[in-house]
């Protein structure tokens, strides 16, 4: 096959081309007549942060039609906003709070008068939920500015204030605020007032330009200039004009090049409480003083600061910063709970780097379950394992039974539950440093042992760092070897879903004979037989269903299953979810003294080499290292199936 040449000159050309479609420059009566046939030109900061995040699309899910979403939201509404949704996991809540509040702030009530702020632990995602904005800005159609304006002014500011109402009423916008000192100059000396002939052009939003997104980094407490937020006076220019004269002014604050679009203001509380008093009006009033003795200027800008907890908690001790923290929306960013959205973190987050070294299963599922462990607050009603898995939505049995205990239930009980525990980085440092081990694979046992030798060296409290060691010693040690068991099992029962599915039904025959007191029609023979109970115990005893619970037992399984039937969905052996258990330890206890004595043996026959050879190859199959599988095995040996 020849290979295809790319143009680049065509690539380029087009890409030209197109941004020049874009492009539009016109005398301010001309844009008027643009503003009449689409008024949404003129739209605040806010409305157009909310459209931003809406018209890629909101997906609601219903509870009603997935269990598992019942199980994690019970009947509360739940949105997905596509414009966070390949980025962003387990977040549901918070999203929605912000884009709430960019809702109502676009609707022009008191929201849009206040600052949003993200608060949460290291790593939880703040600084990356700002950086989407402020790159979903970037990735907004051009909007249309005042030509040669450093503050890129809304054009129908050039409209006089006993004009307004009229313009107002042909336009059906609302016209806010008014220009800067030195537009208002340029409009009278260069145009004569005469602000129809004013040109106006379109501009892109670019942090790096420094158009429509302003950045506040934490500033040196001892040497905090408040330039950084409202510019300053050329005083190169004070030999041309005079002390008052406009002219002299450098509108590069973080206010004015945010005008019209977002500031975002870095770790927020670790700046001096008076550098943070600008934030008072330009919140509440929407202007920000003018450096040196130039009055005031109005600013239309979406504010989002961000910061960790325990600084929060230092700012809102202090009543004197009342007037601040009455003009701050919280939402809280807290880790994420649950196990499936913790791995897709990881997986993001590997994708981006380019990890080339091959993954054994259940590697990032294990060190996603010592992540969310020490993320969770105990609870009298459940261990620590059930309660992770509960808020990953999943069934939990126990003796036979679906434990009856609801993610809402739990999360009532809890205080500062996913505000604190071990954070994305720690997780992903320990995977670099397994693959210092073997750079062309890792598995559970090595990303483990990372993370021993990493909560050991660690700066953690002696309580909390025995804590850490215990959940990845004793915890996620047993919790790898019931998932190692199950893949190796399926891996040397040939057809193991044919069988287990084979089991399931035999079972639902005998099991719907003995409740119904009917008859079992042998398939081969055409007899009809009495249910074998002995066949019913044997699946049932492997989850402790034993004695007069086994009735009841039964009278579930065929009630759940006749009800999922007439719903009309299809019913397999994974249907119910206690039922499921009982084949699957049925099946791994029907091969474990087989897998025991192939695993373990240091020679082997023929025939045992030869089954060995055949569940190393489906190991492979199912995504296991081939370098790494014989460490994963002797792992099993030394630990499963001991005598």
């Amino acid at each position: 096959m020849a290979k295809q040449t790319i143009d680049f000159a065509k690539v380029i050309q087009k890409d030209r081309e197109e941004r020049q479609q874009e492009r539009w420059e016109g005398t301010f009566l001309e844009y008027l007549d643009k503003v009449k046939a689409d008024p949404s030109l003129a739209s605040s900061s806010h409305r157009r942060m909310y459209n931003m995040l809406i018209d890629p699309g909101v997906t609601e899910i219903n509870p009603e039609n997935d269990p598992r979403t019942q199980r994690l939201f019970g009947d509360e509404p739940i949105k997905v906003h596509n414009f966070f949704k390949d980025e962003f996991f387990g977040m549901e809540r918070t999203l929605n709070k912000i884009v709430r509040y960019f809702h109502s702030a676009a609707m022009g009530g008191e929201e849009s008068r206040q600052v949003l702020y993200l608060m949460g632990p290291v790593g939880s995602g703040k600084s990356s939920l700002v950086e989407r904005l402020k790159r979903g800005l970037e990735e907004l159609p051009p909007i249309y500015a005042i030509d040669g304006d450093p503050m890129f002014g809304d054009p129908l500011m050039l409209i006089p204030r006993h004009l307004r109402p009229a313009f107002q009423d042909m336009l059906g916008v609302k016209i806010e605020g008014d220009l800067n000192p030195l537009m208002r100059h340029r409009l009278l000396e260069e145009f004569g007032g005469r602000y129809e002939e004013v040109p106006v052009r379109t501009v892109t939003f670019s942090k790096r330009a420094r158009r429509g997104i302003g950045v506040v980094p934490p500033v040196d407490p001892n040497n905090q200039d408040t330039s950084v937020l409202i510019g300053s006076e050329d005083i190169s220019k004070l030999d041309r004009f005079s002390e008052g004269d406009p002219r002299i002014l450098e509108l590069n604050g973080a206010f004015n090049v945010g005008n019209r679009g977002m500031v975002e203001f870095i770790e927020v509380f670790k700046n001096e409480t008076e550098y943070l008093h600008t934030m008072i009006t330009a919140t509440q009033e929407k202007f920000v003083p003018a450096p040196g003795r130039h009055g005031t200027i109005f600013v239309d800008a979406c504010i989002v600061a961000h910061s960790n907890e325990a600084e929060w908690q230092k700012f809102k001790a202090d009543h004197t910063n009342e007037a601040i923290l009455d003009r701050i929306v919280v939402v809280k960013v807290p880790y994420n709970l649950r196990l499936s959205e913790e791995v897709k973190i990881y997986k993001k987050f590997l994708d981006r780097a380019n990890f080339e070294a091959c993954i054994a299963p259940h590697t990032i599922e294990i060190a996603s379950m010592f992540a969310i462990l020490t993320r969770l607050e105990p609870t009298a009603k459940c261990d620590l394992m059930t309660k992770l898995r509960l808020y990953n939505g999943e069934e939990v049995v126990e003796k036979g039974r679906t434990k009856k205990l609801t993610v809402r239930e739990l999360q009532e009980d809890t205080k500062r539950e996913g505000m604190f525990g071990i954070s994305t980085r720690f997780i992903m440092k320990a995977l670099d440093n397994a693959l210092t081990q073997n750079a062309t694979s890792i598995h559970p046992i090595s990303v483990r042992e990372a993370l021993i030798t990493m909560v050991k060296e660690a700066d953690f409290a002696e309580d909390v760092k025995k804590q850490y060691l215990e959940f990845l010693q004793d915890t996620l040690h047993k919790a790898y070897l019931e998932l190692l068991e199950q893949d190796i099992t399926k891996a040397f029962i040939y057809s193991y879903k044919e069988q287990a599915e084979t089991l399931f039904q035999n079972y639902l025959d005998h099991a719907e004979a003995y409740v119904t007191k009917s008859k079992v029609r042998d398939q081969n023979t055409r007899e009809d037989l009495q249910p074998d109970e002995a066949f019913l115990k044997s699946i049932e005893e492997q989850i402790a269903i034993i004695g007069s619970a086994a009735d009841g037992f039964r009278q579930e399984v065929i009630a759940y299953l006749w009800a999922a039937s007439r719903r009309g969905e299809k019913v397999t052996y994974v249907a119910y979810e206690p039922l499921k258990e009982a084949i699957e330890r049925k099946l791994m206890n029907s091969v474990r003294e087989l897998s025991r004595i192939i695993t373990k043996a240091r020679t082997r026959d023929e025939e045992q080499q030869s089954k060995y050879n055949s569940m190393v190859q489906s190991l492979i199959d199912d995504g296991y290292c081939e370098d790494s599988i014989d460490v994963i095995l002797k792992y099993a040996a030394n630990h499963l199936w001991r005598d």
